[in-house]
């Protein structure tokens, strides 16, 4: 796992730029990570990379952020993860989470 360093305190506002790799596509991936980020109140996207990864955006407090992080590396019961790399960034504001394609 590679990991930048996460926000100080818990319910700070952060943003997540996430990578998932393994059996991630075609095993309900994407719409499990909207279903959990609606679940936990958390802003962003996801979509399928070509390269067979999964990129997704996660904005919202900081535990909360933590939260679906930890859920990335197991994901759906039919997916099969390898690694998880986070990129902490500059939050956008975003007002929803979508799947996008």
């Amino acid at each position: 796992m590679t990991q930048a360093q996460p926000p100080q305190t818990a319910g700070d506002w952060v943003r997540a730029h996430v990578w998932i790799s393994g059996k991630v596509q075609g095993v309900g991936y994407r719409f499990s990570t909207c279903d959990t980020a609606t679940l936990l109140k958390i802003n962003g996207w996801v979509r399928n990379l070509r390269d067979g990864r999964v990129e997704a955006v996660f904005e919202g407090p900081g535990d909360r952020v933590q939260e679906i992080i930890r859920w990335c590396h197991q994901g759906p019961p039919t997916a099969v993860v390898k690694d998880v790399s986070v990129q902490y960034e500059p939050p956008e504001h975003l007002q929803s989470f979508e799947v996008k394609r």
